[in-house]
């Protein structure tokens, strides 16, 4: 069979959804649900503040809640995550908190014990890897299910309670809900200098591969 034709029946199968997509000349059987995060009056509330004040910064805000949806056992404490270039990190921080935000910048395991235990929903500012693959859902910056995953294989200080056998349960329940590119996970995990131990992961059980 002709190269063209391969491509061209590939391509009809994508269109009818029967294939679908998820990296450069990769697919999954079957049509999963792009992934669209919830974004709380909150979450929206400080991006008009900080988009007002600083008009020209790269941004992504999202709650950690996000991964309720995939977990087995709920955590009690959520994070606010406040995403931006890494050389605004400091002015973000400040102005959140001269405006009474319980604010953390970039927070050592360290400080989450002493200082973040009772605090129920905190602000975290930090900053964003430049590249990371982010979504805009009705003009509201966030995570994609690619940088939700790969962030919390990457930082194991913030997501400390998706570690371990949730980890496994998060990337199992979100690989069969919806549509997720291995390829753009692994060049964001990259830019995280993680590329081979995510892969390495992914390779650890079949089941996250069988629909790539």
């Amino acid at each position: 069979m002709k190269k063209t034709t391969v491509n061209w029946r590939i391509y009809n199968l994508v269109q009818e959804g029967i294939l679908n997509r998820v990296g450069r000349g990769k697919f999954s059987l079957g049509k999963s649900d792009a992934y669209i995060p919830e974004i709380s009056n909150k979450l929206n509330s400080v991006y008009k503040k900080i988009k007002s004040d600083f008009p020209f910064l790269t941004v992504c805000l999202w709650n950690t809640s996000l991964l309720n949806e995939f977990m087995l056992h709920q955590p009690g404490r959520y994070y606010q995550l406040i995403e931006v270039d890494k050389d605004a990190v400091e002015s973000v921080f400040f102005y959140l908190k001269d405006r009474s935000y319980s604010v953390f910048m970039e927070p050592s395991e360290q400080l989450i014990r002493r200082y973040m235990i009772d605090e129920k929903e905190p602000w975290i500012v930090k900053s964003l890897v430049s590249e990371a693959p982010i979504q805009h859902v009705n003009g509201f910056p966030t995570v994609t299910i690619e940088k939700l995953l790969v962030d919390i294989f990457c930082d194991p200080i913030i997501f400390n309670a998706q570690q371990g056998s949730e980890m496994n349960q998060i990337f199992n329940e979100a690989f069969e809900k919806y549509s997720i590119s291995e390829s753009k996970m692994l060049r964001y995990a990259s830019r995280r200098r993680k590329k081979k131990e995510l892969d390495n992961y992914l390779n650890e059980t079949s089941k996250y591969r069988q629909h790539i």
